[in-house]
């Protein structure tokens, strides 16, 4: 035997039944009534297993239980129990949010008090790498964007729809920046290939400096108030690490300039 009505089995696994309690319940529905041993067999599995669900769905109000000659015999209870206990998750749900939100203000605190600590992050591959660069953008308030940057290295790992977004966001947000790189053609195409379509107020401003310089495969970038990512575009080694602290990014920004002021070949 086997479920028979298997897109009205899809539905209810959309109500938060887990596959297997949908299964039970719908064996239940379509036998109108059975032994566990049948409703087991109808649903596709073992005894052990259907009884458990039998007696969970029971507690839930899903299914009624009923003794005959000595054994369990299961009904379906009334189809607006399914509703109701959809309701009640809702509640249940609603209750967890509210707690959240009351226990932020005090789990932030501690947060921000761990914050006199460097808080250093890894990331590994193409999505997490990503996610660091989406990060550069969730910002609350305009700033300006440092960086020791290649785009010869950076932009093979990107899609156009990325830096489509990615440049829409910066104008959106008011994020400009400077940037020291390898002086290659590359490198000095990028705005025009990459941020034709922007305000020119948000084009980078760059500087370069002979390659020989600069031999690292990544790019270094001070961004928000507190943050430096350094990332390694190596092809076998995507990765890199996001420091989060104000002092140390106040020092980066430091030999940022230092840089900046001393580059060789100016734009």
């Amino acid at each position: 035997m086997e479920i028979k009505n298997t897109t009205l089995l899809n539905k209810i696994k959309k109500t938060g039944l887990s596959d297997k309690e949908s299964a039970v319940y719908m064996s239940v529905l379509e036998l109108g009534g059975a032994y566990p041993a049948k409703i087991a067999l109808y649903a596709g599995l073992n005894r052990s297993t259907t009884y458990k669900i039998l007696t969970d769905l029971s507690i839930k109000g899903l299914v009624n239980e009923i003794e005959k000659r000595n054994k369990y015999f299961y009904q379906i209870e009334r189809p607006n129990k399914i509703l109701q206990l959809a309701n009640t998750r809702v509640r249940q749900a609603e209750d967890v949010l509210g707690e959240t939100k009351s226990l932020l203000p005090e789990i932030d605190g501690l947060y921000h008090a761990l914050k006199n600590h460097p808080r250093v992050t890894y990331y590994e591959g193409v999505e997490a790498v990503t996610s660091i660069y989406k990060d550069m953008m969730d910002v609350e308030k305009p700033y300006e964007m440092l960086a020791f940057s290649r785009a010869d290295k950076m932009e093979p790992f990107f899609s156009k729809e990325f830096f489509k977004w990615w440049v829409e966001t910066k104008v959106k947000k008011k994020i400009r920046t400077r940037a020291i790189v390898p002086d290659l053609e590359q490198n000095r195409a990028y705005s025009q290939r990459v941020f034709e379509n922007a305000p020119k107020e948000f084009w980078p401003v760059t500087r370069y400096i002979p390659e020989d310089q600069f031999p690292y495969a990544g790019e270094i970038t001070i961004y928000g108030d507190s943050r430096i990512s350094i990332v390694n575009f190596e092809k076998t080694q995507l990765s890199a690490i996001v420091i989060e602290d104000r002092g140390l990014c106040s020092a980066m920004r430091t030999i940022f300039e230092l840089s900046w002021n001393s580059s060789l070949i100016r734009e």
